[in-house]
């Protein structure tokens, strides 16, 4: 390779550690990317992180809560608003219209200084979700609007303590979660905001307004006179680039999220902008989870900052606490990268036990706070919620639950209830649930039968049947196996047909059968058809996942 290609090639990503090598080989490129990589036995290669492994605290833990908040939840118009409102005709495009005025006006980059999130009370939402019985917090830090949410190094004229509230808001809520007890996580989007915001660079086709660009190749000499005079909307929005293939087409962010199918190839100083921007976050905040909403780590296969990210990250872990204590979660990942990070499900479960820790992430409402969600009354319940969590747990895995926080910073009164109604069966059934492990089958009954295979990467959620008294779930500890009934029956008798006479995995007698939450020795019998047990005869008030616990 000659030096005109060299210089060529810096101009895009690093694809790789072999071709960043041979660029250092050149004398083009030096070592010092920004942030100072912490060393260890982790090094920047697929190989090197594949020696991972989850730390126990994480397999134990099983549930923990998200809040999914940022600018975009101003508006209370659901998720994406930030690239939906750049697109004409769409639900969110009209209410921006309505609120604020037309895209080519008022822009994303507008709606950030009305965000004041002035109800926000970090210490109070962690006391609660600690009662609901998480064991971990996880804190948007960006999303793919590309508006960091802490006192950002990098994005420095774009970050919650420059605009907007004003606040260090991953530093609130790392404070409250670690005065809760809680571990404590940050989830990070903008890896794409290069594509993602490649509507903002259209107009209107229709109407008064077309022909008139949106604000996305706005820059900084045509904020004179504006609110955000001597601001560059570029840093924020990162437009200076040719359109995707077929960007018009709403479906190509999808098909282009893993970085191919003619998206439009980020820049190297964007690349490496965003290496030292999440570097800078972990060692400012110290997370124990790093959430990536990437098919695999950030930016790959075009560069290889999220694999220096990871090694960083794994390398701090060790020197900070003697041991690997540190989560990283993916989405969309081959054999080998599942031994690198945890894998992560979204709004979805694993069908089976799967060999290694996973998460599913999902919402109870969208992950950005939607008013007609609250006012059509379209949350989950929380029997939902915690028929997920039997669910999940019974194959190996853990569940991370958003609760949606208004632009104000506050949840609303449904949500709260919901939260503690969550709590109230934790702190009856949660025995079955933290430390435990699957048992030898995940479940039965006829939801199984229904489930619905993972599309993307995930997103098989709520496609079977609802879960009914037939359907089990299991976990186990120790000497004890657990046996969650989805539902209570209506005559009182619950048949494990897992547990018949001679089925693997249960070694020894049964000597007794209770219900968690009561003392009573329940009466069973056990024969060919499994195990008969008969419940107590009043039902309790939270009549759904009744747990019996099997010593």
């Amino acid at each position: 390779m000659n030096r005109r290609e060299l210089l060529k090639n810096l101009s895009i990503c690093v694809p790789g550690i072999a071709f960043r090598n041979q660029i250092q080989a050149s004398g083009l490129l030096s070592d010092h990317f920004g942030e100072t990589m912490s060393t260890g036995p982790f090094a920047a290669s697929w190989e090197s992180l594949s020696a991972y492994k989850t730390p126990e605290w994480f397999r134990n833990a099983k549930f923990g809560i998200w809040a999914h908040w940022g600018p975009q939840c101003a508006p209370e118009e659901g998720d994406w608003y930030a690239r939906e409102m750049y697109v004409e005709g769409s639900g969110q495009y009209k209410a921006h219209i309505k609120k604020y005025g037309h895209p080519s006006k008022f822009g994303f980059k507008d709606i950030i200084p009305t965000w004041k999130a002035d109800q926000w009370n970090p210490e109070e939402l962690l006391a609660l979700y600690k009662k609901a019985g998480a064991r971990y917090f996880m804190a948007l830090a960006n999303h793919h609007d590309n508006f960091d949410l802490y006192n950002s190094r990098y994005q420095k004229n774009w970050n919650a303590i420059k605009i907007g509230p004003q606040k260090d808001l991953i530093g609130g809520w790392e404070k409250a979660a670690r005065s809760q007890g809680l571990y404590f996580g940050v989830s990070v989007h903008a890896a794409h905001a290069w594509s993602w915001y490649e509507t903002a660079q259209r107009a209107d086709k229709s109407g008064s307004f077309a022909g008139i660009p949106y604000d996305g190749k706005l820059s900084k000499p045509d904020g004179k006179g504006l609110w955000w005079e001597g601001l560059d909307p570029q840093e924020l929005y990162e437009q200076r680039h040719a359109l995707s293939e077929n960007s018009l087409d709403e479906s190509m962010i999808n098909k282009q999220w893993n970085w191919g199918n003619g998206v439009s190839v980020p820049s190297k100083a964007y690349c490496e902008k965003f290496f030292n921007r999440t570097v800078d976050l972990i060692n400012a905040y110290n997370p124990d989870m790093v959430y990536f909403d990437d098919t695999a780590l950030p930016l790959w296969p075009i560069s290889d900052a999220g694999l220096r990210i990871a090694a960083h990250m794994y390398n701090r872990s060790i020197k900070k606490n003697g041991k690997l204590e540190a989560v990283i979660f993916g989405k969309i990942l081959d054999e080998t990268q599942r031994k690198c990070m945890v894998w992560d499900i979204e709004r979805g479960q694993s069908n089976n036990i799967e060999p290694l820790p996973w998460q599913t992430d999902t919402c109870i409402g969208n992950w950005h706070y939607n008013r007609s969600v609250y006012e059509n009354r379209r949350y989950k319940s929380a029997k939902t919620v915690i028929h997920i969590l039997a669910d999940v747990v019974s194959k190996n895995g853990n569940l991370l639950l958003s609760v949606p926080v208004r632009g104000n910073g506050s949840i609303d009164e449904l949500e709260y209830a919901i939260v503690e109604e969550i709590g109230e069966w934790m702190a009856i059934n949660s025995e079955a649930i933290y430390d435990s492990r699957p048992w030898v089958v995940f479940g039965e009954g006829p939801q199984m039968e229904t489930a619905a295979p993972l599309s993307r990467q995930g997103f098989n959620e709520g496609k079977g049947v609802l879960f009914t008294s037939s359907d089990i779930r299991f976990t186990q500890k120790k000497n004890d196996i657990y046996a969650i009934v989805m539902e209570w029956p209506e005559n009182g008798q619950v048949t494990i047909k897992s547990m018949k006479r001679g089925a693997a995995g249960i070694n020894k007698e049964i000597s007794s059968v209770t219900l968690l939450g009561s003392s009573q020795q329940l009466t069973f019998s056990r024969d060919d058809n499994g195990l008969q047990v008969t419940l107590p005869e009043n039902r309790r008030k939270i009549s759904y996942g009744l747990t019996l616990k099997i010593s």
